[in-house]
């Protein structure tokens, strides 16, 4: 149940990030964004050390930094396919693909569940997929590039969550913070090469620090969940953020609803009930 509740909260987390991400990157290059948000996520990583502990091991460090370069290019490939939009259906392709992954990985490495298991996660990312039927008449269709940076963005955060998982599970808040400091250079480094391309737009820089805060409690509460509970049980609940998206999108910027989703809505919410009795 703790892991449970724990990517629940990363999922809401999730969500509002790539939400203040997504619209950040409306008013400016997506790179000015990133360079604001991933800094503000290791601030807090670094503030939390204390509270949480950290032990920087050899394995600790090469899954920090590997999953550091798969969130520099998550970072950068999502934000940039919100702010192309809508984000109603493409911030649930990206959670689609970001849980299967993590899923297979789990799997693999011999987890089991029980019959409420069984049918809950198959539930859940059905739920992810219905969260995503903004289809109908009058619903605004991507384009290919939207769809096909999505569906980067999602493998690239898939494989940010398998490598925080892989790190040992004594390594406290360590591989967050060896992550968001090899994120936070890429980035930075990306960038300086590419300053001449950013255009002359200032970033928003309190919606892209909020993003990257609420983007580093979203990673903790995941690592938190993972090290007591199932990855692919962890995954494809957190793989439920798009509905906060979604509904922040719907709130703010009056994107609409579709009875899809909101069938997905109710979905989950079965799902995420089966899989707290598994």
């Amino acid at each position: 149940m703790i892991a449970l509740l724990l990517a629940l909260g990363s999922s809401l987390a999730y969500g509002c990030a790539d939400f203040l991400g997504g619209l950040g990157a409306r008013k400016a290059h997506v790179l000015r964004t990133v360079m604001i948000a991933a800094p503000a996520s290791l601030v807090v990583e670094l503030l939390l050390w204390p509270f949480v502990g950290a032990s920087f091991s050899a394995d600790t460090l090469a899954w920090g930094a590997a999953s550091g370069v798969a969130s520099a290019a998550a970072f950068a490939l999502l934000y940039r396919t919100l702010a192309i939009g809508p984000m109603n259906v493409l911030s649930p392709v990206t959670a689609l693909v970001s849980a299967m992954l993590p899923v297979g990985v789990g799997l693999l490495q011999g987890e089991h569940l029980g019959a409420a298991g069984l049918i809950g996660l198959p539930l859940a990312l059905a739920a992810v997929v219905l969260v995503s039927a903004g289809h109908g008449a009058g619903s605004a269709r991507p384009s290919r590039t939207a769809l096909l940076l999505a569906l980067g963005a999602g493998a690239a955060i898939a494989l940010q969550l398998v490598c925080l998982h892989q790190a040992p599970s004594d390594s406290g808040v360590a591989p967050l913070i060896v992550g968001r400091a090899v994120s936070s250079a890429v980035t930075l480094a990306a960038a300086g090469l590419l300053y001449r391309r950013l255009g002359p737009e200032k970033p928003a820089y309190a919606m892209s620090a909020a993003a990257g805060v609420l983007d580093s409690v979203a990673n903790l509460l995941f690592l938190l969940a993972a090290r007591s509970g199932d990855l692919a049980v962890v995954a494809v609940i957190t793989a439920l953020y798009p509905a906060g998206t979604v509904l922040l999108a719907r709130g703010v910027l009056a994107e609409r609803i579709h009875r899809g989703q909101l069938v997905g809505l109710g979905t989950a919410a079965v799902a995420v009930s089966l899989l707290a009795l598994a």
